[in-house]
């Protein structure tokens, strides 16, 4: 694992559960990327969520940003978030 993407996302008001099922259901669609080599979803305040996932290479990132997990966040956007998700490329430098 080389590379990672950290998305940090934001609920609007009265979304939390509906972001938060949206994610629970996003790991069946990570587990059929075989690029993805590690993918969590994790809720870190009130109304802060967010995804961090790990590949070997930019080609694995690549499909993964146009992948379906990135669609369906995207696609339900205007609905359940207070504003675009923060969606940074990092590099992973240890892993245990």
């Amino acid at each position: 694992m080389k590379l990672g993407i950290l998305a940090l996302i934001e609920a609007k008001p009265g979304q939390e559960a509906a972001v938060a099922e949206l994610l629970k259901g996003a790991v069946a669609l990570a587990r059929e990327e075989g690029q993805t080599l590690a993918w969590y979803a994790f809720q870190a305040g009130p109304r802060t969520f967010g995804i961090f996932d790990a590949f070997a290479d930019e080609a694995g990132r690549e499909a993964h940003l146009n992948g379906r997990i990135a669609q369906a966040l995207l696609g339900k956007a205007d609905q359940l978030l207070a504003s675009p998700p923060d969606i940074r490329k990092v590099d992973v430098l240890a892993v245990k």
